[in-house]
């Protein structure tokens, strides 16, 4: 199978205005997710999709393929929806451009869930978590089978006899296959995502798979000014960075 990794990315963000240029150890944060995700084993080709021509130089920089957008799309998932037939892909690996602290192995592990099960359609990664009360991140319950069946940002599923509150995180490196991601963005916005405001459950609510691995990983989405001094404070310790940043 060929697999494509797309890194979507805007300077709009509404609670980080320019987000994607902030600085991390010197470098923008989407220079990281770039330099991170080329060491990923598994992809055959890497791009970088947005509206802005700011960011496709850092693309350019950092000798990443790109590709302009409509500056419409709702989500980065829409976006990459808009180029997917540009792609000779038969899986394509959401890569969002504010992981700053994605791993290879993680983008890896992302595909294998579509190369190791051929009724999922969409793969994701999950991290345990115990933040309570963190609006900013999505959390996940999963069925016997490994397959998410909802997404809050709320704390579930809620732990009644239990004083230690322990969670499954969305880790926003999603894959899908080519005709699923297509379908996906065909499909209009619905109740429960626009209530939650998190995209994937336009896929829950159509009856779509997702597919879930467990990963242990300090990632974090950047969406906040706080996400962001933490990150910049994980970076410094993190040994991959030292790859690329030597």
């Amino acid at each position: 199978m060929r697999v494509i990794g797309v890194i979507p990315s805007r300077l709009s963000s509404t609670r980080l205005p320019n987000k994607p240029m902030a600085k991390i150890s010197g470098i923008p944060m989407i220079s990281h997710v770039i330099q991170r995700s080329q060491l990923a084993k598994s992809l055959d080709d890497l791009y970088l999709v947005t509206d802005s021509e700011e960011i496709c130089k850092v693309a350019q920089e950092n000798n990443c393929k790109f590709l302009l957008t409509k500056n419409t799309h709702k989500t980065g998932t829409d976006r990459i929806g808009e180029i997917s037939g540009e792609l000779d892909a038969d899986i394509i690996v959401n890569i969002q451009g504010d992981e700053a602290l994605v791993t290879p192995e993680d983008i890896d592990a992302s595909s294998k869930i579509l190369i190791d099960r051929s009724d999922i359609d969409i793969g994701m990664l999950v991290t345990e978590f115990n933040n309570a009360k963190s609006l900013s991140d999505i959390k996940v319950v999963l069925n016997i089978f490994n397959e998410i069946i909802y997404f809050s940002r709320a704390d579930i599923p809620f732990h009644a006899n239990k004083t230690e509150r322990l969670f499954l995180k969305a880790y926003h490196v999603v894959s899908f296959r080519k005709k699923a991601l297509k379908k996906f963005c065909a499909l209009e916005q619905t109740p429960i995502e626009k209530i939650e405001s998190i995209e994937y459950m336009r896929a829950i609510e159509h009856g779509i798979k997702i597919g879930c691995t467990k990963v242990q990983s300090k990632a974090i989405s950047v969406d906040t000014q706080a996400d962001l001094e933490l990150v910049r404070d994980l970076m410094a310790v993190d040994k991959l960075s030292k790859q690329y940043l030597d």
